[in-house]
């Protein structure tokens, strides 16, 4: 088979690039910078140049395309960032889907995410649940009108079926706050976290592999959510910091992380402040993000490893320096 994809560049999709690869199927990615793209070159990956507001390259990544699938999004926190998360999630997501029309590509699988739902207050969730109010950050705000113009497409005709996962982590992870905690502990450093606040933690491997089994499997129509088991954030980041041996976590109670959001918003509007120090940041770490994953386990036989397995997975591949 031959897919198309976006997001290759990126921690996920490097790695569901690498499970296709690895399946015997041919891959071309749509990415910003071909000499960024090394990696995927050396993998065997066919790149198209381009960006998603491009629709001349969206239409060449489109070509001869059996499967396509859509994983790329912008995932960061800030004032600074509101812009990009627009542009991106909304409509790079519209332009992409739009693009798979026009080609008439026979199957595409969405990334959304169970950060649609924002807060869900302890409640987990599942694919019926339908989030109202305001979102904890413009990331889930943008996730979510992106998710509506998934269904939009799909209600019209477009063979789409929709992956929700949950918080992402695993070896190769750089850029979330989750993974740059995870390099520090190993690190023997000192990190922050919330007292309180959690959310659902799935292995970069667990949710690629459900992208291909949703892409072979799942109903046109449908949503799946991949959300791994559910945590509150101390605990993962106590059980890596034992899992390390080294490094040391100081839980921060809410009261204090409110009073840190309160005082960094106004900064943003100024300075870009690193990712962990932003107020939606915070305010996402006081939330819970949980969902249950029982429809994917029934309907594409997913599977999820347990969050320990995977931690201590994770802390082994950046000693080894990875």
């Amino acid at each position: 088979m031959r897919y198309s994809m976006t997001g290759a560049t990126g921690f996920l999709g490097g790695e569901l690039a690498r499970q296709l690869v690895g399946a015997g199927h041919d891959v071309v990615a749509l990415v910003r910078d071909r000499s960024r793209a090394t990696g995927l070159r050396a993998m065997g990956v066919e790149l198209v140049e381009g960006d998603l507001d491009d629709r001349g390259a969206l239409d060449e990544l489109m070509l001869g395309a059996d499967g396509f699938f859509h994983v790329a999004g912008w995932y960061k926190h800030g004032l600074r960032e509101h812009e990009a998360l627009r542009r991106v999630n909304i409509e790079g997501t519209r332009n992409a889907l739009e693009a798979a029309r026009r080609a008439g590509v026979a199957r595409t699988v969405y990334t959304s995410t169970i950060a649609l739902n924002s807060d869900t207050e302890g409640e987990v969730v599942d694919e019926d649940y339908r989030f109202t109010g305001t979102h904890v950050t413009e990331y889930d705000r943008t996730k979510g009108v992106a998710h509506d113009v998934a269904e939009e497409y799909a209600a019209a005709g477009l063979p789409l079926v929709i992956v929700q996962p949950s918080v992402i982590y695993g070896p190769g992870d750089v850029g979330s706050t989750l993974g740059q905690m995870t390099r520090q502990l190993v690190a023997g450093r000192t990190v922050l976290g919330p007292r309180g606040g959690g959310a659902c933690f799935a292995h970069v491997e667990d949710v690629a592999r459900g992208h291909v089994l949703a892409m072979e499997q799942g109903r046109v129509g449908e949503s799946y959510i991949l959300a791994g088991p559910a945590a509150e954030h101390s605990e993962v980041l106590e059980r890596t910091r034992e899992l390390a041996g080294a490094g040391r976590v100081v839980l921060l109670p809410p009261a204090v992380i409110k009073v840190v959001a309160a005082v960094t918003a106004p900064l943003e509007r100024l300075v870009r402040l690193p990712q962990p120090l932003t107020s939606e940041a915070a305010r996402a770490g006081m939330a819970t993000y949980y969902g249950t994953a029982g429809k994917a386990a029934r309907d594409l036989g997913w599977t999820v490893r347990p969050l320990e397995e995977g931690l201590a997975e994770t802390v082994a591949a950046i000693r080894a320096g990875e």
